[in-house]
């Protein structure tokens, strides 16, 4: 099976790269996923899959613990599900999925070609998207097609799911679960280096908006800067960092990182003129936690934070600032050893590699909390070496998407069985 999978995958792998191209070619930042879930569904329904497209439930995600928190940016761009159904379900079920929505490009003159190109040299495909995670997608979609090259497909219900919102709320892959979508384990083949997930954080998202009493630049001192007090509070908040950081033994995968969590200023705004003392600020935050403390609980000790900060400062004590929760709130996971996925996984890996199964730990979010912690199933991040996500010249290595797609054929024969195509 080995051998014959191997060559399957090799003979469609020229394929399989024309619709990795095709999907990096397609804009998807968020809110502008529409084009490349199109494209999804038309790619899965050509391959014959029962085909399911639904909308975000903004009340159904509000109502659920694990749900982002709903802003004017929040897409509402479709979930995509490409559904097969075996003849006689022999096998374990498996949800395998993807993200196609993107971040932002930051400024095309510093990509060394345009950022949706995908263009490839030296071994790798660049482009935003390239890596995270659009090349992944493709790699389920394709070891499916070297399986059914074979004649051969899936002895289990398999849900091919492409998402939305998984670079700001982790909402796509909820409105699945919430949806109904269910299985016997997961897959991500978010770019990993070929290794397995063992744990990821959390995240939380949050804006701080501000007001100052604006002046011209000549009467400042009887004005306030709104701008001075989001670096005011960008510094309190620093403290926080440091504070958590301090308590990163609390989880022993993350006790010997030297800074698991990371407080990132990700965009500010403000000021109106630049002779005219600022009356508004805001500035757009991500901060990240242990997998084992919990989402609300750090949500209330940043808010204790600012709040403390803010009593204590002569201006906004009186002018307090707007908190605002505008996106991920969402717990981390560990993966338990030991489970049978894991293990197929390992034996997959082994196979198509010559090498044992890696498993790191990710001070970052990836969509397999859903499955860990509300399906409570044995859910794996596994995927290809890359390079720059998020950053300029982001990338994904050619060969190495070869080798996962063969690893995912593999376990897919092994964890969902295999059973041949009806001729008819």
């Amino acid at each position: 099976m080995r051998d014959t999978l191997a060559q399957a995958v090799r003979a469609g792998f020229d394929r399989q790269i024309a619709l990795t191209k095709e999907l990096v070619h397609c804009p998807s930042q968020r809110g502008e996923e529409h084009t490349v879930q199109d494209l999804v569904f038309a790619e899965l329904r050509r391959r014959g899959y029962q085909m399911e497209r639904f909308a975000m439930d903004r009340e159904a995600l509000a109502a659920h613990p694990g749900a982002g928190k709903w802003s004017p940016q929040h897409s509402e761009a479709p979930i995509v599900v490409g559904i097969h159904r075996p003849r006689q379900e022999t096998g374990r079920s498996l949800i395998l999925q993807g993200h196609v929505d993107v971040v932002p490009t930051g400024p095309a003159h510093m990509w060394t070609d345009p950022p949706y190109s995908a263009t490839i040299r030296d071994g790798r495909m660049y482009g935003r998207g390239a890596g995270d995670m659009k090349s992944g997608l493709a790699c389920g979609i394709a070891a499916l097609d070297a399986l059914r090259a074979l004649g051969w497909q899936p002895a289990a219900t398999l849900y091919l799911q492409s998402v939305v919102e998984e670079e700001s709320t982790g909402d796509g892959a909820l409105m699945a679960h919430i949806r109904g979508y269910k299985a016997d384990a997961a897959l991500v083949p978010e770019p990993t280096g070929e290794a397995m997930v063992r744990a990821n954080l959390g995240v939380i998202w949050f804006r701080v908006e501000f007001e100052g009493i604006p002046r011209h630049v000549s009467e400042m001192g009887e004005g306030a800067n709104a701008i001075d007090a989001a670096i005011r509070t960008i510094a309190a908040l620093r403290q926080l960092e440091t504070a958590w950081n301090d308590r990163r033994g609390e989880h022993p995968l993350f006790a010997d990182m030297p800074k698991p969590i990371n407080l990132n200023v990700g965009r500010i705004e403000g000021g109106e003129w630049a002779s005219s003392v600022p009356a508004t600020a805001a500035v757009d935050f991500r901060i990240s936690l242990l997998p084992n403390w919990d989402v609300t609980a750090c949500a209330a000790e940043i808010e204790a934070h600012l709040q403390a900060f803010v009593a204590a400062d002569p201006y906004l004590s009186n002018n307090p600032p707007r908190l605002v929760w505008n996106g991920f709130m969402a717990d981390g996971y560990e993966q338990p050893e030991g489970t049978e996925a894991e293990a197929v996984l390992g034996r997959a890996h082994q196979a198509a590699t010559g090498t044992p199964l890696p498993a790191v730990v990710l001070p970052a979010y990836i969509d397999t909390r859903i499955y860990a912690l509300f399906d409570k199933i044995p859910t794996l991040c596994y995927g290809a070496k890359s390079g720059l996500s998020h950053g300029i010249d982001e990338y994904v290595e050619i060969a190495s998407l070869e080798r996962v797609t063969l690893s995912i054929a593999l376990f897919i024969a092994e964890w969902c069985g295999l059973e041949p195509i009806d001729p008819a």
